[in-house]
């Protein structure tokens, strides 16, 4: 009888060894997958100025970042000078696009479907007035910081 139960022991354990052992997935297959799974097209957090970093809410954060960009920028481009002596009264809005890079950097540059006559004096203003938005945090993608890049409609009368 304890002949048997030995075996049965030495049995048991040689089976459930085999069972034990998994294959270890590839990682490029699960890299693969994972790639897959992420929405590029989303920022888990949007670039922020330091004033809103105390809102913990990503829509409030969102909201904060926007509406003091357009204000600060609106703000600057009505009291420019520059901006005044260019013969562009008939133009009442600027769609700026605006780029924040994940060194915290800005950049600002008329959009595209912009045709306006003086682009290049224009973008040399908006140029210029990049050096004044500071403090400004970068979005981020799963804790890494990423460029954004969106247009903003920047009303001047």
């Amino acid at each position: 009888m304890k002949n048997y139960f030995l075996l049965l022991i030495v049995f048991l354990s040689i089976t459930s060894c085999q069972k034990a052992k998994k294959e270890l997935p590839d990682a490029q297959e699960l890299l693969r997958k994972e790639l897959h799974t992420i929405d590029w097209t989303k920022v888990d957090s949007y670039p922020t100025f330091e004033a809103c970093d105390s809102l913990k809410d990503t829509e409030e954060n969102k909201k904060c970042f926007f509406e003091k960009l357009f204000t600060e920028l609106t703000l600057q481009l009505k009291n420019d000078s520059l901006l005044q002596t260019l013969p562009i009264k008939e133009i009442d809005t600027l769609n700026i696009l605006v780029t924040v890079y994940p060194d915290a950097h800005i950049k600002f540059s008329l959009s595209k479907k912009d045709s306006l006559p003086l682009n290049t004096e224009i973008d040399r203003i908006l140029q210029a007035k990049e050096s004044t938005f500071k403090g400004i945090h970068p979005a981020t993608k799963r804790g890494v910081p990423v460029k954004t890049q969106f247009v903003l409609p920047v009303f001047l009368k």
